[in-house]
């Protein structure tokens, strides 16, 4: 038998066999309800669909969308609060905003750590409330 043949033969063979399995195949039912339990369970399904995904996306960009904030505040980096207002922005915009916000929140302050000596400001440490300095005038008119 030639190569070709033998090709010929094994099309012809798969050919059947498929054939053969596709029409002693059963009927195919789509869902295990029937009648009216098919008609609610697609009436509940649609409004999950269209209330709870929905609702579900959103949590899930604002999510994605507060992340370099958080990266900022975890790596201690200076302009956490920049960053902050720039995911907020990028949230007014649709995202536009929000890979900038990512790459600013990954980048190492340089001329931050040239200023102030470190590249790193601790964000959870409460700021003392400046007092404002009473002056001799300003104890005159009160006493």
């Amino acid at each position: 038998m030639t190569p070709s043949a033998r090709l010929a033969a094994r099309v012809a063979l798969c050919t059947s066999t498929l054939a053969t399995c596709l029409l002693a195949a059963p009927a195919a039912h789509a869902s295990f309800f029937a009648g009216e339990a098919l008609d609610q369970a697609a009436d509940v399904l649609s409004w999950i669909v269209m209330i709870v995904v929905p609702i579900g996306a959103l949590w899930l960009f604002w999510l994605v969308h507060i992340l370099p904030e958080k990266i900022a505040e975890q790596k201690g980096h200076p302009q956490a609060q920049a960053i902050k207002v720039l995911c907020l922005l990028s949230l007014v915009f649709g995202g536009m905003l929000w890979p900038i916000a990512w790459l600013w929140a990954y980048t190492k302050p340089v001329l931050h750590q040239l200023a102030y000596g470190t590249d790193r400001v601790d964000h959870q440490a409460e700021t003392p409330a400046v007092e404002p300095a009473v002056t001799e005038t300003d104890q005159g008119r009160t006493g």
